[in-house]
């Protein structure tokens, strides 16, 4: 990527913009993992809050006749179990911040059970072709953004959201399954010695020690108390959400609860719920932001590598160079050439794909057809190589086997979808 960007800035007279891009991508990167250090340190926190009083553990188990035919290698009590459920349902409700340390957490965990250290076993190939697809139910993120630039209905990419991501992840799995049995793909043959070492046999007997003690701590539950603070604490935002009745009418009073107020109400539950459960709500939030903050200073080298590439890539003029030789390929599936730049610009850029949906609504209108199909790429799509530079680097992983093409393939399916959702059920 850095080589491309190079090479486009001597033929377009950009060496300039490139050079200046590369430091100012340096600071970003640096700024943004400082400013992950918070995110991931607290959320750590609130899941090992959830872990001491069990939930983890039984949301797992909840969900293991599926999870475990998707991940067969992964034992159903594994710890890495509960970090990909915490991780896919915070997907689902569009909390893209509260994700990435569940996420993180589980390529840890999946680590220890890799047998060849370095190189990406199938489960995570596959959780990250999940989370680079998963299925949004509630794209708060978007909803929020189109209400704020005026459109008369805000709400209305949460179906062709929900669609473009249903079935990018379907893709996503099967493709997954299918590239890992291939030859090209095949994983290096561990060793014994390394294989006896890398099993996770001694990690997972750890880790399950860990979930006993979590449950006996718990068994001191406090129900009076604890459905004492749940009263208060729903009496007070019934309160609250009357008053916004007050002002408003039901369906913009349920619009700013799900667009600013699910997160607040998230953290709450999770509190009253380890209160209720006896767990040590601030001894355990401290040892999980501990642990949160080392996590994040791990990912800093890898963060500063693919935005500084990206960065140079866009004031190249390469990516603009790529999106224009292959607009003609995006008219025969009906996408507008207005809204393709943006879809390549998703997979290398979150803030800059953001930027540019925004320009796109703001310039089209929010409720127009490409106004609609920006919003809806935007909240159906990822990051893919910014995600895989960071789970992957978090475990040092360079031998990433199928998961590029597996991710790119599935982006590439719910683009395609968000443009016939859209066009088939606004339109």
């Amino acid at each position: 990527m850095i080589l491309g960007a190079l090479v486009s800035a001597a033929l377009t007279g950009r060496i300039d913009e490139v050079t200046k891009a590369s430091t100012d991508s340096a600071k970003l990167a640096v700024t943004l993992a400082f400013g992950l250090v918070g995110v991931m340190a607290f959320w750590l926190g609130m899941m090992r809050v959830l872990q001491r009083g069990g939930l983890l553990d039984a949301m797992a188990r909840v969900l293991k006749p599926v999870l475990s035919r998707l991940f067969p290698e992964v034992p159903a009590e594994h710890p890495a179990m509960s970090m990909m459920v915490m991780n896919m349902t915070s997907n689902m409700l569009g909390l893209g911040n509260a994700a990435t340390p569940f996420g993180l957490k589980a390529m840890l965990e999946l680590d220890k059970l890799n047998p060849t250290k370095g190189t990406a076993s199938n489960a995570m190939c596959l959780f990250l072709a999940i989370n680079t697809s998963g299925v949004a139910v509630l794209p708060l993120g978007m909803v929020a953004v189109r209400a704020e630039l005026g459109s008369t209905m805000p709400g209305a990419i949460i179906p062709t959201t929900l669609l473009a991501t249903f079935l990018s992840t379907t893709v996503a799995v099967i493709c997954a399954f299918t590239f890992s049995r291939m030859k090209w793909f095949a994983p290096p043959i561990a060793s014994s010695a390394e294989a006896g070492g890398a099993t996770g046999d001694i990690d997972v007997a750890d880790a399950e020690a860990a979930f006993d003690g979590a449950k006996s701590e718990a068994l001191q539950s406090k129900p009076f108390w604890g459905g004492l603070a749940a009263l208060c604490f729903a009496g007070a935002f019934a309160y609250a959400f009357v008053g916004l009745l007050q002002d408003m009418g039901l369906g913009e009073a349920l619009q700013v609860v799900m667009q600013k107020w699910l997160l607040v109400i998230l953290i709450g539950m999770i509190v009253i719920y380890g209160f209720w459960r006896g767990v040590k709500v601030y001894d355990a939030l401290i040892e999980g932001a501990r642990e949160g903050f080392d996590v994040a200073l791990r990912i800093i080298p890898y963060m500063v590598a693919i935005l500084v590439a990206v960065g140079m890539l866009r004031a190249s003029g390469g990516l603009d160079l790529v999106t224009d030789t292959l607009a003609p390929l995006t008219a025969m599936v009906g996408m507008p050439a207005e809204v393709f730049p943006m879809g390549v610009l998703r997979t290398l850029s979150g803030s800059g794909a953001f930027g540019m949906s925004s320009e796109l609504m703001t310039t089209h209108g929010p409720d127009s057809l490409i106004g609609l199909i920006a919003s809806t790429m935007q909240g159906s799509t990822e990051t893919t190589f910014y995600v895989l530079a960071l789970y992957f680097g978090v475990v040092r992983v360079k031998e990433t086997r199928h998961a590029l093409p597996v991710c790119l393939i599935a982006d590439t399916v719910g683009a395609i979808t968000a443009v016939w959702a859209c066009k088939l059920l606004l339109f």
